[in-house]
């Protein structure tokens, strides 16, 4: 074994005998204390009578969990203290443009799952379009744009990835529908997706402010309409910790092609989704397990439009405020 670094301070050495084969491992024992009580009914005891009623209904568990996961695993204070400074650095590097403790949860499956409960605690039927994960780097106040426009900027034959957006230029369109399948005027379809070259603008100096972002309010007939280019699958970030913490894992680290909305309307749920390319390879390799079958799409060819090659209808069904 060799050292392995896993925050920016951290080396985690797996030569210090922090590691035991499994017929190896001492058994750790929760030690009870002079009155009785164990460590874990201490830490549990310790909240107030005035905790925050929501808090002191899931701490119980939080903390039995977490001191049973301890135990199980043999934890030792150098991969605790490695644990930390990796999310500390997550912390460090994460602003509002890049959530980077996000990313960590989303490689766990942490979000994803979280998607799939509040979903299923808020959902009056089945019949509204499926969740998926915000992801690390959704931005506020994109730009509101009339339908029909493009959320691609300033692309020349000069920018590196100008043959690919070419080919895979697309005209997306759709309606915001509520679930007894009338049309809602006056929605917000915020929408966000990576550049050809796998990255967002936020990653990418060289792409102009906002590019492949916006947002675009749906008709009196609730349609939506816009330029946009078909997505392109690529690895998570390698830059922080949680691109390091997939290679400890030796787990692939794609996402497959894919488009990012938030679709809000009054009176309806604000619904947080993705759709995904039906051509993309990692479909099934997804790096943070956000992919439905219901949210995969088939993009056809547009015929008579210099502006797209390319062409995708998808409705979005919004569920009413319970």
């Amino acid at each position: 074994m060799e050292n392995v670094l896993i925050g920016k301070d951290a080396i985690l050495n797996l030569r210090m005998g922090i590691t035991f084969p499994d017929d190896q491992a001492p058994e750790v024992q929760p030690k009870p204390v002079e009155n009785g009580q164990s460590l874990i009914d201490q830490v549990i005891a310790a909240t107030g009578p005035k905790a925050h009623p929501r808090l002191a209904q899931i701490m119980p568990s939080l903390v039995r969990h977490l001191h049973e996961f301890a135990r199980e695993v043999n934890l030792t204070v150098p991969e605790w203290m490695a644990a930390v400074d990796m999310l500390n650095e997550c912390g460090q590097i994460s602003n509002d443009r890049r959530n980077e403790t996000q990313l960590l949860c989303d490689i766990l499956g942490l979000e994803s799952l979280v998607d799939e409960i509040t979903s299923n605690l808020l959902a009056s039927s089945n019949a509204g379009t499926p969740s998926a994960v915000l992801g690390p780097f959704y931005r506020h106040n994109a730009p509101l744009l009339p339908n029909g426009s493009s959320i691609v900027k300033n692309m020349t034959p000069k920018t590196p990835w100008y043959s690919q957006a070419t080919a895979d230029s697309a005209y997306i369109t759709g309606r915001v529908l509520s679930t007894d399948g009338k049309p809602i005027p006056g929605a917000i379809v915020d929408t966000w997706l990576a550049a050809p070259n796998g990255l967002y603008e936020q990653q990418d100096d060289s792409q102009t402010d906002m590019n492949l972002r916006g947002r675009f309010k749906t008709d009196q007939d609730g349609h939506f309409a816009f330029y946009a280019l078909r997505p392109t699958s690529y690895p998570i970030p390698f830059d922080g910790p949680a691109g390091r913490f997939l290679t400890l894992l030796d787990r692939d680290p794609n996402r497959p092609g894919h488009i990012h909305f938030i679709v809000s309307a009054p009176q309806h749920r604000a619904l947080t989704t993705q759709i995904f390319d039906d051509r993309d390879k990692y479909l099934t390799e997804d790096a943070v397990f956000a992919v439905k079958d219901e949210l995969v799409v088939k993009f056809l060819p547009r015929k008579g439009d210099p502006k797209a090659r390319w062409y995708l209808e998808y409705d979005f069904v919004l569920g009413r405020e319970n």
